[in-house]
């Protein structure tokens, strides 16, 4: 056994915890440094920070490096879908996965930019978009025909709870700030991202590795590129424009941000945010429920942004989050609390079966039937 297949088989013992972590892993100094450089807080910024437009040609730049070096690492290419080109295999989205993926590209830019407004802290952002994406779980679960989930109460328990979440946020003195622009980013976003939804459980979340693996590969191939390829034509466009307009922050991005002395920052930015996709599409992907699978993915980046939120306040004069968005924070950790419980009984009703040597197929209708309490819906 080589390490690539020693480390795989140790992470998977872990399962969508070992997940959870690496896509809090790399929340934490994306969402830091986001902020930062936008409002001028590195080494020789005098306060004076990038706009977020700027940010997004090296940003995708860097996920465009990344994702090729994961992928060929890890031996992933293999699993998306080939045409010969001239004698040459070579890896093509299907059209659910190209539409899929220039969606993760809206996600991507969007996320970004998101953190970038004045005014509105990580938190109070990430409550807004991950409240939001929370709520679609039992609806897209509902609405999605291919491949039926049943939901369990726990996972109702946990949308209303992020329901709570959302309220909790629009309490705060924040939500005044918010400007046309910035709502349009976070409706962009959760567009995206319900797309998205209804592509994975209907075509990928599965029980086969491959299928999988598959989805992501296609979906990533075709989300950085397009969208960096689009950024080249909005801001040579914008090379004939104001430099302030949105056109013209893109083509800085592209001519001057390289050379400002922040590029490494950006760079890493990009990286980062790469590594949030991948961990957080994998998440996604389990085989589970939405209303189980989101609130996963959604915990682990509110956790990350209150730790970034609360270090930017200590080291760097930020503010601090307030007490509605605590209380936002909290609602949605007790909505983890309750996805927790199907997860553990579900183990530990597998394990008690084992011992008595009964079919697979038993034990996995036993487990649900212990973790629901209560018919299932839809």
């Amino acid at each position: 056994m080589n390490i690539h297949e020693s480390l795989h088989k140790k992470l998977a013992a872990f399962g969508i915890a070992a997940l959870c972590f690496g896509y809090f892993a790399a929340y934490v100094p994306y969402s830091m440094m986001t902020k930062m450089i936008t409002k001028g807080l590195f080494s020789g910024m005098n306060g004076e920070g990038l706009a977020g437009f700027e940010l997004q040609p090296i940003a995708f730049l860097a996920n465009i490096v990344a994702l090729t070096t994961f992928f060929t690492l890890a031996g992933w290419w293999k699993h998306a879908k080939h045409s010969r080109i001239l004698g040459v295999s070579i890896p093509r989205p299907r059209w659910y996965t190209f539409i899929s993926g220039l969606c993760t590209g809206g996600v991507i830019m969007t996320t970004t930019i998101a953190y970038t407004f004045d005014g509105i802290s990580i938190v109070f952002a990430m409550l807004l978009m991950r409240g939001g994406v929370l709520i679609m779980g039992p609806i897209v679960d509902t609405i999605a025909r291919k491949r039926k989930r049943r939901i369990y109460w726990p996972s109702w328990v946990a949308a209303l709870l992020s329901l709570g979440a959302l309220i909790a946020a629009f309490a705060s003195k924040a939500s005044t700030a918010i400007t046309i622009v910035a709502a349009i980013d976070i409706l962009l976003y959760l567009g995206c991202y319900f797309v998205r939804f209804m592509f994975m459980s209907n075509r990928a979340k599965s029980e086969d590795q491959s299928e999988r693996k598959g989805f992501v590969v296609e979906e990533q191939m075709t989300a950085s590129p397009f969208m960096f390829f689009g950024l080249l034509i909005v801001g040579l466009f914008g090379s004939q424009m104001d430099p302030s307009s949105i056109p013209g922050l893109v083509w800085k991005g592209f001519v001057s941000t390289p050379f400002s002395g922040y590029f490494w920052y950006v760079y890493l930015i990009g990286t980062f945010s790469y590594g949030t996709g991948l961990f957080g599409t994998l998440i996604l992907l389990d085989k589970r429920e939405n209303t189980f699978t989101i609130p996963a993915n959604r915990v682990s980046s509110i956790i990350a942004g209150v730790i970034a939120t609360y270090a930017l306040a200590i080291f760097y004069g930020q503010r601090f989050p307030s007490a509605y968005q605590l209380i936002g924070v909290a609602l949605v950790l007790a909505a983890i609390v309750f996805l927790s419980y199907r997860s553990i009984v579900e183990k530990r009703t597998k394990r008690a079966l084992v011992k008595q040597v009964v079919p697979t197929t038993e034990i996995e209708t036993s487990a649900d039937e212990m973790c629901s309490n209560a018919e299932p819906i839809g």
